[in-house]
């Protein structure tokens, strides 16, 4: 690793809770400056935290953190969050831009709204949230932009039964394409990092087959483990990846996957977008009562 994160500043969209937050906390182990951008300033009685409660978590795991209540939908309020950034603490060396909107349902049964919603908390908030930190993260000695994107799949398989979804998420990836090419020469690093499983977060619990589900998912604390390897490595030395978490961790040396396991020796549940679509299983997952 190239250095720690001691007195960087991340910005990072979507950090109440999961895997935002524990990539924030990761970051606070080396008394990184943590930003969270999201919409929870009061307990919701599905959702675990409020951007403030993650914000004391950082501090107490050792960083500096600032809470700024925002609506990723909302030009203004990105404006205003950037620029309270740069006040507190001086300028930008990283955004994490984690917040994601997930409907997974076919072309029919899919309504304007929710399709709306992944598009422009998904593809659009990356695009601006990018945009406005650009100009400081141009001035950064070691500037990272890192997306939870899938690589890109163009297997028919991943569009059928998911179309609005799959667009909303490959909006983000062609972000990094786009981005990792067009700043490499002022050594913007802009990569993508995917979770090899799924992940135990409120998503699956809620959406993807309840407990069951959870517990055939790893931790978050993996894809942050992979967060930290991917952002202290030089950023001009490394633009335009499609990173899966565990195997950022294996090339750095991890053996024990157990360790990341809800349940350890329990099958683990594949994420999307990689290996062969499985039909019958996204079928099952389409129609079960978690949807």
């Amino acid at each position: 690793m190239d250095e720690s994160l001691k007195d960087r500043t991340i910005l990072i969209t979507g950090g109440t809770r999961g895997i935002g937050k524990a990539i924030g906390l990761r970051a606070a182990h080396d008394g990184a400056n943590v930003v969270i951008l999201g919409k929870t300033t009061e307990p919701h009685p599905n959702l675990p935290g409020t951007i403030f409660s993650a914000a004391e978590e950082i501090e107490a795991a050792g960083g500096n953190a600032l809470s700024v209540p925002c609506d990723l939908r909302n030009d203004e309020q990105m404006e205003s969050a950037v620029a309270q950034t740069v006040e507190r603490f001086g300028g930008i060396d990283i955004l994490v831009n984690n917040a994601s909107a997930i409907f997974l349902a076919g072309t029919l049964q899919t309504p304007m709204k929710r399709f709306d919603l992944m598009h422009q908390v998904n593809t659009r908030a990356t695009f601006l949230a990018s945009q406005l930190c650009l100009p400081h993260l141009l001035k950064s000695s070691n500037p990272h932009i890192l997306c939870l994107a899938p690589p890109i799949d163009m297997d028919r398989g991943w569009f059928a039964g998911t179309l609005p979804y799959t667009m909303a998420k490959y909006g983000m990836s062609l972000c990094v394409l786009g981005l990792s090419q067009e700043f490499q020469k002022q050594g913007v690093a802009v990569n993508a990092l995917w979770p090899e499983t799924g992940i135990a977060t409120a998503a699956v619990a809620n959406l993807l087959g309840g407990e069951a589900a959870v517990q055939c998912c790893r931790k978050p604390g993996i894809v942050a483990d992979a967060t930290y390897e991917i952002l202290t490595r030089n950023s001009r030395e490394c633009t335009g990846n499609f990173f899966i978490d565990a195997e950022v961790l294996a090339e750095s040396g991890v053996t024990d996957f157990d360790q990341y396991a809800m349940t350890p020796g329990s099958p683990l549940m594949p994420d999307f977008f990689l290996g062969k679509p499985d039909f019958a299983a996204l079928s099952e997952l389409l129609h079960s009562d978690g949807q």
